[in-house]
């Protein structure tokens, strides 16, 4: 009789204990909530995240350029941002690490109006040229006009901040980069108004990875981070399996997601997510470095697992 009172005891001590609290966790956006965060959407309504210990609060930024700066000033424990950005980032001395993969290729075009003048590329030439990230869109639009006979001074830059479409639609700029292909396209047609986009990686730019995970370097190998990426890659994997169920998850994480423009984002986006969120492609990285060098951006390439690991 001893043993199963004995236990009953100790169950009842455990009971009464308080419960662990979960480690609470910062996680800023590089944009709106949209369906390139699907898998960061679903790992957090089906519980990856809270079963991994952790308490995932998702902002979005006011600033797009704003969240990996947060990250280096221990203002937030990650941020989603891009590769091309990361290169230029620790080359200024910002203490990142890229921790993880959400988008594992480029989505950014070079997007005109296809019923407008601009044909070709060379069309540009005397232009107007809108943007939302500052920073690396300099290295692309320099590597792209090199191919059509001209450069960077013979157009003219405006940042335009979240309104990619809507300045292209207003003929404030002849053309915008860093309009994705998977966003921007369907929000022109389903506005009745077609694209025509030029894709980076076929004009001269490395393939890279669009979307990233970046950490504070000192804080990126950790247990928290191990979670955060085994959670993510829960949802990843869920999303790819279940991608109906998935979509009622991330419509009902907040309101207004649940409109013509997502849908045809989310079917566009799917096919582009890492299915190894955590996993490296050292060669990626290192090419595209090296472009950046070429392109007179950054003077010398850090070795490699300074600024980006594979979290294991």
């Amino acid at each position: 009789m001893r043993l199963p009172l004995l236990a009953g005891l100790c169950l009842a001590i455990l009971a009464a204990l308080p419960a662990r609290a979960a480690d609470e966790v910062t996680l800023l956006l590089d944009w709106f909530v949209n369906p390139d965060h699907a898998p960061l959407i679903v790992a957090q309504q089906k519980g990856f995240f809270a079963d991994a210990g952790l308490d995932v609060t998702m902002i979005e930024p006011a600033d797009p350029n704003d969240p990996p700066k947060l990250v280096a000033a221990g203002k937030a424990a990650f941020a989603v941002s891009y590769q091309p950005q990361l290169h230029l980032q620790v080359a200024n001395g910002l203490p990142l690490m890229r921790i993880g993969t959400l988008v594992g290729t480029p989505l950014t075009t070079l997007l005109a109006l296809a019923d407008g003048p601009i044909k070709s590329i060379a069309d540009l030439k005397g232009g107007k040229i809108g943007f939302s990230v500052g920073g690396f869109e300099d290295v692309m639009l320099t590597a792209i006009f090199a191919k059509h006979g001209f450069g960077l001074d013979d157009v003219e830059l405006i940042n335009v901040n979240f309104a990619l479409s809507p300045s292209l639609l207003s003929g404030q700029v002849d053309a915008v980069i860093g309009a994705y292909r998977n966003f921007e396209l369907n929000q022109l047609a389903i506005l009745g108004r077609e694209g025509r986009a030029f894709y980076v990686e076929e004009e001269g730019v490395p393939t890279y990875d669009e979307l990233i995970i970046v950490a504070h370097k000192d804080r990126a190998d950790s247990d928290r981070t191990r979670q955060f990426m085994r959670a993510l890659e829960h949802g990843v994997q869920y999303l790819i399996n279940h991608p109906d169920e998935s979509w009622d998850m991330f419509t009902a994480y907040k309101d207004g997601l649940d409109d013509e423009l997502n849908r045809r984002a989310w079917v566009d986006t799917l096919p582009r997510f890492a299915l190894r969120p955590a996993a490296l492609d050292s060669g990626r990285y290192e090419r595209f470095a090296a472009f950046m060098q070429a392109q007179g951006m950054i003077d010398t390439i850090p070795p490699l697992d300074t600024y980006a690991r594979e979290i294991r």
